[in-house]
């Protein structure tokens, strides 16, 4: 098969590896920034981390594998985004390696302040990643302001770490911070029990209007701030992607108002991953495109491996996908039993 072809794939499972990661990983993140909001005594705030912490490791392994992915398949843009968002994206990982650290020390001290702290730095360092995140993909979808000569390698960078929240970035953000507060709302509401679980479907409720106006301001924002409509007006049936999308949306309320979280969630993962499709395709072929030089645009076609890179990835990919893909189904069966006081107060194993 030409090359092409092999690139067009790496571009659908780049996509997909993205997506299933912020469906994943969104919830252990809104829940970990709501959490402040939600628990109102120790008890509560360990059963919240409770709920995540079988699960959030596992779930980076898809911003490993995104991230490994994009380095394997498409180097020139994996090195061009590390060198041009440098800034941005250290940022980011030491938000991420704060998150975590802070699930595993929480309960290393009995000590009100010792805990205090470490459940301060669980909603910032949550909320952190889902605003840099939204901000990081509302400029690669705008475009970032970069002049590549490929022939020459000359490549330059004139944007800022300032730069980069600008309107439309902020408006991405905003928007992946409330799809991430809903979606970990309805998590904790199916993980949990007693009051603890009906303030959190409380609180997806609440949350899911400012979120459906924000998503709205996006959708407009979109047309004169990027390209990305540009695929659907030339392939209208493209449009299911983003229609499957609203329509998700629209049901996790349905769903939500009736008390039905299991389904509310079930749909909240749909709109995730149908916002994420929904970007993607937008970009297509471009990987970053250049606000400057449509000509500087990486893209899946300047920006690849070689034949013979692209061919041994996708057997590996076609073996070790569907093992990750089933290991994660048996984790989350093992683990699908709500957390309770109980749980928590009589393990000495919980966090």
């Amino acid at each position: 098969m030409d090359i092409s072809v092999f690139q067009t794939i790496w571009f659908v499972l780049w996509g997909v590896l993205w997506a299933v990661y912020f469906m994943l990983d969104g919830f252990v993140l809104g829940t970990g920034f709501i959490s402040g909001f939600l628990a109102k005594n120790d008890t509560e705030k360990r059963v919240l981390i409770n709920t995540v912490g079988p699960v959030w490791d596992g779930n980076e392994v898809w911003l490993v594998t995104a991230g490994g992915a994009t380095f394997a398949a498409f180097p020139t843009t994996y090195a061009l985004m590390f060198s041009n968002l440098y800034s941005a994206l250290l940022l980011l990982l030491f938000s991420l390696i704060v998150r975590g650290v802070s699930f595993e020390f929480r309960g290393k001290l009995e000590s009100a302040a010792w805990k205090g702290a470490w459940d301060k730095a669980i909603i910032v360092f949550s909320f952190l990643p889902a605003l840099l995140f939204g901000v990081a993909f509302g400029n690669i979808f705008k475009g970032i302001p970069m002049k590549n000569d490929f022939a020459a390698i000359n490549f330059t960078y004139d944007g800022t770490l300032i730069g980069l929240l600008n309107p439309y970035g902020l408006v991405t953000g905003v928007l992946f911070v409330l799809l991430f507060a809903v979606h970990g709302s309805l998590y904790a509401a199916i993980k949990t029990t007693g009051d603890l679980s009906k303030r959190a479907a409380a609180l997806a409720n609440k949350l899911w209007l400012p979120l459906l106006v924000v998503a709205v301001v996006f959708l407009g924002y979109t047309y004169p701030a990027t390209k990305l409509y540009g695929n659907f007006l030339k392939a209208p049936v493209l449009l299911i992607i983003p229609v499957i999308a609203v329509v998700s949306l629209l049901l996790v309320k349905l769903f939500a108002a009736k008390g039905e979280c299991y389904k509310a969630f079930t749909f909240s993962c749909l709109t995730i991953v149908f916002v994420v499709f929904t970007g993607v395709t937008g970009l297509f072929p471009n990987l970053i495109p250049s606000s400057i030089d449509p000509a500087s645009n990486l893209t899946i076609f300047n920006s690849s491996s070689s034949l013979l890179t692209l061919q041994i990835m996708t057997v590996v990919a076609l073996i070790f996908v569907p093992t990750v893909i089933a290991y994660k189904i048996w984790v989350y069966r093992i683990f699908r039993a709500p957390v309770s006081n109980e749980d928590v107060l009589g393990s000495h194993d919980a966090y």
